[in-house]
Order: C-alpha cells, then sequence, then structure tokens
C-alpha cells in the first residue's frame, strides 16, 4: 500500500546543495566568530524548515538530508554560543536584573553563573522547543502510519510547528558572545598593577560631563539664560575657547574620555545600545552592536584601560553616577571599569528600557524601574536631577568624611539630552520651555553640590571639570558655529570646557582663559598629570606602554597657552570609521616662512601667534534645502572663521594637500592597527 509521505533517502542534487551551503555557514561561524555569522544560520534553519515544509506539501516527500541540514546549523548555533558565549545562554529571557558576579576578566575566564555548562543548558533550553518538533516530525515521518490521510495531516501539523518554534527561536535566540578582537588583558593588568598608591595631599576630582550641550547654552558663552554655578567653574578657573569632544555622538565621546583613545581604536564609533533581552525581533535591544560596532563588541572593551581604573588602583574611591552609556553587562558595566559605585542608567533616556540601577562589584539593583518611568505614553524623567544629585552628595559627603582616601566622582548628567524633563519646582519655570528649566535645574543642584564641598572643607583641593560630550540636537544653542550632533562641523564636537582648582600650586591664574585647541581624549593624561599619579615606585607621568594613548597632556595650554595639537597630533573628527575632517594648528611662523606665503599679510596671519587649520576631504551639506551638494577639499581657519563660512583651499593650496596627506596617513594607521597595540611589548 502506498504511503503517505515518503522518507526520502535519496541523494538528489537539491538538498545534497542546500547540506552543502549548511556545512559551509556552520564551519564559517565557528571560524569567524561572529553574532551576524550565527544570525544567518539561524535563517538558513528557517529556510531550511520551507524546503521541507514545500517537499512535504507539494511532493509528499521528506528528505533526509534536510534533517541532517538543519541538524548541522543548530548545533553550530548552538556550540558556538557554548563556547564562545558572554552569558548564560538564556537568549532573550536573559534577566536584566543582576549583573555578572565580579571576577577577573568574567567573559574569558567565566563566571560562576556563566560556565560552560550552564551556557550549553542555556542554550539548549532555547532551541528545546525546535529539538522536540524537529524530533517528532522524523519520528513521524518515519513511521508510517496505515491511514494515509492521518498521516498527512499530522506530519504536516509537526512541520508547521517546527516553523513556529524555529522563528520563535529567531526571536528568542541568545546574541550576546565574546568580542573577536585582540586582546590587551596582559597590558592592562601591567600598567595598573604598576600604578603606585596615591600620597597623602592628593586632590579630589569632579569631572561633569553634560549630554548634548551645545557651546551657547551657558552664560559664560553667550546663553540668553543664566547657569551661574555652571559659570562659577570657569569665572574661578580656566575657560576654554577652543574645546573638542573627541566625537559628535554620546557613546564614542564617553570612551575617549575614558581612555585617552579615539573610539576607533575600542570599536566604539557609534551609539551603544542596550542588550538587555527582549522579544522584539533583532530590535535595537539585540543585534544592532555586534553589527554597528562590530566582531560583537556590546560596550566599551574590559582590557581597555580606564581613568576610573587607575584613579582606583591609586587608591582613591571612584564613583559615577547618571549616564553610564557604555554597556551594560560582564566587562562593559561601569564597576568593572574602575569605579566602586554606581548609580544611574547603563543606556540614555530615549531608549528601551530604561531604568535606573544602583550598582557595585559588577552586579546591580534596578531602584527605579521601567514601569514607573511611563506617563501619558512617555518616560517620565521628572526626577532625574534630583536623584543623581542626592546619590553623589551623599556618596561625596560619606567619603570625605568617613575615608581618608580621595575621590574622583564621575557626574555624567543626562541632560539635556532628549525628551527633556525638569522637575515640579523647574518645570515651566523660565518661561523659555522645558529645555531650559532642565539646564536651570541641574545649574541649581550642581550649586548645591558645590555648597557640599565647602562645608566638607574640600572645595579648595578639588579638580572641578565641566563639559558635554558633544553638541545640541534638536534644541539648544551652536553659538555661531556651523552644524550640530553627529556632523564633523564645528557645533558637532567643539562643546564648553571649563576647570577650577583653587589651590592648582600657580599652574594658572583664576578667570584666565585659553584659546589653543585641546580635546576630550587629553582627559586622561591631564587628570594623571595634575594628580600626580605615579607608577612603579615614582615614575611621573605614568602611562600605559602596550598601546596608544591618543590623547596630549593639556598642561602646557593650562599653563600659558601653548598649542599642543600639531601635525603629529592632530585632532579628528570622525563618523561611523571614517575620518571626515582633520585639524592642526601651526605657528605663524611655521605658515610665513614657506617660500608661497611669505608674503602674505592678512590679518589672521599679522594678529595671531598660532594658526588653526581645518580640512574636509568630503562633507555633507549642513543645508536640508541643498542635501546633494556636498563640501569637498575644503580648508577654513578657524581662528577667523569659527563659523566654518569661507573655503581657503586656494589660499593655502599646500597646507590643504598636507592636511589631505595627513588624514590618509590616520587612517592608514587605523586600519593596519585598529587597536594601537605596541606589538614589541606583546612579543
Amino acid at each position: 500500500m502506498k504511503k503517505g509521505i515518503i522518507f526520502d533517502k535519496s541523494k538528489k542534487v537539491f538538498p545534497m546543495i542546500v547540506m552543502a551551503i549548511g556545512i559551509v555557514l556552520a564551519l564559517a561561524l565557528q571560524i569567524m566568530r561572529l553574532n551576524m555569522v550565527a544570525v544567518v544560520n539561524v535563517a538558513f534553519m528557517c529556510i531550511v524548515v520551507a524546503l521541507m515544509m514545500l517537499g512535504l506539501f507539494i511532493f509528499k516527500k521528506l528528505y533526509v538530508w534536510n534533517f541532517i541540514t538543519y541538524g548541522i546549523n543548530a548545533l553550530s548555533v548552538v556550540l558556538y554560543y557554548t563556547i564562545w558565549g558572554a552569558d548564560a545562554g538564556f537568549g532573550a529571557f536573559t534577566s536584566g536584573k543582576a549583573g555578572w558576579a565580579s571576577v577577573e576578566h568574567a567573559l574569558t575566564s567565566g563566571a560562576d553563573s556563566a560556565n560552560f555548562l550552564i551556557r550549553l543548558g542555556g542554550n539548549l533550553l532555547l532551541l528545546l522547543p525546535c529539538i522536540i518538533m524537529f524530533t517528532a516530525l522524523l519520528l513521524v515521518g518515519k513511521k508510517q502510519i496505515k491511514n494515509k490521510s492521518a498521516h498527512v495531516v499530522v506530519t504536516s501539523i509537526i512541520s508547521i510547528l517546527l516553523a513556529g518554534t524555529s522563528a520563535f527561536y529567531v526571536i528568542t535566540m541568545n546574541l550576546r558572545s565574546e568580542p573577536n578582537v585582540e586582546r590587551l588583558w596582559d597590558g592592562h593588568n601591567d600598567y595598573l598593577d604598576g600604578v603606585d598608591e596615591a600620597t597623602e595631599g592628593k586632590p579630589n576630582v569632579l569631572f561633569i560631563m553634560m549630554d548634548d550641550l551645545g557651546w551657547g547654552d551657558i552664560s559664560l558663552n553667550g546663553a540668553i539664560y543664566d547657569t551661574p554655578n555652571i559659570d562659577s567653574i570657569g569665572e574661578d578657573g580656566v575657560c576654554f575657547d577652543n574645546f573638542y569632544s573627541s566625537y559628535s555622538v554620546c557613546s564614542p565621546a564617553r570612551f575617549s574620555l575614558m581612555t585617552g583613545r579615539y573610539p576607533f581604536r575600542g570599536y566604539a564609533d557609534n551609539v551603544i545600545y542596550p542588550t538587555q533581552q527582549t522579544l522584539s525581533p533583532f530590535a535595537s535591544t539585540r543585534l544592532f552592536n555586534s553589527i554597528e560596532m562590530g566582531n560583537n563588541c556590546d560596550g566599551m572593551l574590559g582590557d581597555e584601560i580606564t581613568i576610573a581604573e587607575v584613579f582606583q588602583n591609586a587608591g582613591y574611591n571612584t564613583g559615577a553616577f547618571g549616564k553610564w552609556h557604555l554597556g551594560d553587562y560582564g566587562e562593559y558595566l561601569p564597576t568593572n571599569q574602575g569605579f566602586d559605585y554606581f548609580y544611574g542608567s547603563h543606556h540614555v533616556n530615549d531608549m528601551t528600557p530604561f531604568y535606573y540601577v544602583e550598582e557595585e562589584n559588577g552586579a546591580y539593583e534596578i531602584v527605579h524601574g521601567t514601569n514607573e518611568f511611563f506617563k501619558d505614553g512617555k518616560k517620565d524623567q521628572s526626577q532625574a536631577s534630583e536623584w543623581i544629585h542626592e546619590s553623589i552628595n551623599d556618596w561625596i559627603t560619606d567619603k570625605v568624611t568617613n575615608s581618608d582616601e580621595p575621590f574622583f566622582a564621575y557626574y555624567a548628567t543626562p541632560w539635556p539630552h532628549g525628551p527633556v524633563f525638569a522637575g515640579d519646582d523647574f518645570d515651566g519655570a523660565t518661561g523659555m520651555g522645558t529645555y531650559v528649566d532642565c539646564v536651570t535645574e541641574f545649574d541649581y543642584y550642581l550649586g548645591e553640590l558645590f555648597n557640599t564641598l565647602e562645608e566638607l572643607g574640600v572645595m579648595d583641593d578639588t579638580i572641578i571639570v565641566f563639559t558635554s560630550d558633544n553638541g545640541p540636537a534638536l534644541e539648544g544653542s551652536t553659538g555661531e558655529l556651523r552644524g550640530g550632533k553627529y556632523l564633523a562641523y564645528e557645533a558637532g564636537q567643539k562643546v564648553p570646557f571649563m576647570i577650577k582648582w583653587n589651590n592648582n600650586g600657580g599652574l594658572w591664574e583664576s578667570g584666565t582663559t585659553r584659546a589653543q585647541s585641546s580635546v576630550l581624549a587629553d582627559m586622561f593624561p591631564t587628570l594623571i598629570e595634575l594628580c600626580g599619579i605615579t607608577g612603579n615606585g615614582g615614575t611621573a607621568n605614568y602611562l600605559p606602554t602596550d598601546r596608544t594613548i591618543d590623547g596630549v597632556s593639556m598642561l602646557p595650554v593650562l599653563k600659558n597657552d601653548t598649542a599642543i595639537h600639531n601635525e603629529d597630533h592632530p585632532i579628528l573628527h570622525m563618523k561611523r570609521e571614517k575620518l571626515k575632517a582633520l585639524q592642526y594648528t601651526m605657528t605663524t611662523d611655521e605658515v610665513l616662512a614657506r617660500e608661497e606665503y611669505k608674503d602674505y599679510t592678512y590679518p589672521v596671519l599679522t594678529e595671531n601667534d598660532y594658526i588653526t587649520f581645518k580640512y574636509f576631504r568630503k562633507m555633507q551639506n549642513d543645508n536640508p534645502a541643498f542635501f546633494d551638494k556636498t563640501r569637498k577639499n575644503w580648508l577654513f581657519v578657524l581662528n577667523d572663521d569659527k563659523s566654518e563660512s569661507y573655503n581657503r583651499t586656494s589660499t593655502y593650496p599646500t597646507i590643504a594637500e598636507e592636511l589631505n596627506e595627513k588624514m590618509d596617513e590616520v587612517m592608514k594607521d587605523f586600519k593596519e592597527n585598529r587597536r594601537g597595540i605596541n606589538y614589541d611589548y606583546y612579543k
């Protein structure tokens, strides 16, 4: 009697080709070790199921080679995440309420909560519905039921269920795996082990980072509203006219602050998205980082040496407050990156999930959860300024009162990044809208924090730094600058910067300004030098030697306004791994010493000791009415053209060409040695 379904074991060409493709994909996953290849394998599993269903419905056949292909790719994915997984393997069901245990190199040595067997179990559990349906289809397909119609119906139902469970696996699968990059753990550990314990009298550090605050958003830079407490830092310290973030968007800029390196070196060239698992299929919370950042990176790599780790190893109490935005699990967590304590959000305030946590030793507890933030369809963050202020204020009070060690406090407010909110006492108070209300509220609480420092008697012994991660987006003032956030024009990276230290030992005179350029990456070597951090028993200006540090100490600028960003140390304006513009400073004498420029009498040359050039090879127009136009091979002189209005390539052609060649040199170096590794160190 003819059977209902034929279990075909013949070596037909098409099923064999499909299996060959599956084997290639399975091997590619193990060799390339990339999340995206795992996703392709799972997608291919779904295609194989679809082919199995077509064979079943059209030819009444189940091809054994399709079963083998599905099994090969499923096994490859489970094997990959079991060996190279970066969490317990429970995929979209992973709880976001607990971080990793604090163990050395948790992701490479294996945390207690995510050893090999746990990862194996977690990944098999995710695949279990597929395994059940796969086995059932195999058994039912091979078993010959006497009732032909029943055999077809039962087999068809199971095949549909296998397709459904395969699709469900796509949206629940594990998508966290170890970064597939050259790791620098040896140099990381050697350097930090060499940091000397801070001697008595070292200054405290309070580093204040605003989020999307424009150059013209403080009254000291011409804002049409008052920010008296922010202004006091510059009025009692030093205010910079030309300070640049190291990128024109959030996460990369924060990477540079922490490491003293350009974000390209850490695969941190774009916004870092949450990885808290959800059932949303491949939403930004699941796959974005490993594709956009590349090589499975989900944040600032743990083998980067952070300024917080330096201070922590020097004996400082270290705390971070507000917005982290450099990763949300494992090696990426702030308390696995040098901070003793963290209060705030791992993510930016327009992302989901959004919560506030208290975190210590790589484990955290949500103290203000997602559900509490939803009000009339929006995340209600009106109390954020108050919450963050109370946390940092209490922490500093405790450390000053109950500890003999100095503190390093990173105050990273989420404001005025949109959506903006202000507390009840400030909402509507300025009559200028929520954006200004929000900045005004932050300024108020900053004044309260300054009062605490005065009351504790540590204001004079505290280095206070104020800046922003990049320029404004929708709201906010750029002053006279061109562009805004995420553009390589001045308003994207040029931000307010002030530094105050009353007991600075005569390094600078209070209430002065500096014209020469500095960049956010400079803060790493600058703070090490300012605080007298030494290594290996007294080596001054102690910096890592196993990797490139792109930043330059700002002490020459602070002392006497000497230019530090020359041809050897240009300022870069990058966007998604591409160098869009480059700038550096030359002395006027250097320019006039050239034969082709020796007779120039332009005011910009006669009135300045230094000339800062900025060169665009190709840049999109910032005027949306002419979106199809680009600026190609444009040279700006920033001394007298801060708005980048006039192309001077025709006036200084050889200088334009030299900056163009420097761009090639920089990108060649980046591509040949992305992480800036000193290979002699690792021999």
